[in-house]
């Protein structure tokens, strides 16, 4: 069977999977926390800075550790009572299954980043905001935030591939996030730290730019999309040549 057939065949069983499982009702975490923070910030009547607050905690610590949570969740069905087994003798390549599971986490922060922008407009409606609505600065934001879970969502599905524990690649994924909050002010190494990423692309910043996010978008975009490209070929080089 060929890369596109198997990978809509694991696109549509991973689906039914989320169907069946609570899952997906992680992706109203994060933006019901940052519309409460919207909520109770300061009304300023600026979209800018109140999509600054909003997003702050999203970006620097739910989003990077709910993005391992769901790289574990989709490679856990597989680890418990052998079903990478199972799934490998059906005539799929593994190639195809590497990225339609890829595909799923990152169609699970999609979702996610959707529902923030939604989170957003309903709490500036609700400050009585009377700013037009900046639908490109908004929507650009938040893309660049997913687009910074690309690398990010690839290391953690190498590493929930090497370790068959749900619990393990969680609590490292989560001790690497927490340093997020030092090194975004490091321009340095704010800008090559993946868990980082998504919060300095993500994050508007008025005037002059601090630490990390005060580097320019070209550089940031070029290390998020080779650092992107390296994880994935790496996971799928490892998941081919995996003994199951």
């Amino acid at each position: 069977m060929n890369f596109t057939s198997t990978y809509f065949r694991i696109l549509s069983a991973e689906r039914l999977k989320m169907a069946k499982s609570p899952v997906w009702l992680l992706i109203l975490v994060s933006p019901f926390i940052a519309l409460l923070i919207g909520l109770l910030s300061t009304p300023s009547g600026n979209w800018h800075v109140l999509m600054s607050a909003m997003v702050s905690l999203h970006g620097i610590l739910l989003l990077p550790i709910l993005t391992g949570v769901f790289t574990s969740l989709i490679c856990r069905f597989e680890h418990a009572g052998g079903g990478w087994k199972q799934m490998l003798v059906l005539p799929l390549t593994r190639t195809g299954v590497y990225t339609g599971k890829l595909t799923i986490v990152l169609l699970l922060l999609t979702g996610m980043q959707f529902l923030l922008l939604g989170c957003i407009l309903l709490a500036g409606m609700i400050h009585g905001i009377t700013e037009p609505v900046p639908w490109g600065f908004l929507a650009s934001k938040l893309l660049l935030g997913l687009c910074a879970c690309v690398p990010l969502a690839a290391l953690q599905m190498f590493v929930s591939l090497v370790w068959s524990s749900f619990a393990a690649p969680l609590a490292l994924n989560f001790a690497l996030t927490v340093p997020n909050i030092l090194i975004v002010n490091s321009a340095t190494f704010g800008p090559y730290y993946p868990w980082a990423q998504p919060s300095i692309l993500m994050t508007p910043v008025q005037g002059d730019g601090f630490g990390a996010f005060d580097v320019p978008l070209s550089t940031m975009m070029i290390v998020v999309g080779g650092s992107a490209v390296l994880f994935i070929l790496i996971g799928i080089l490892y998941f081919r040549n995996k003994e199951i």
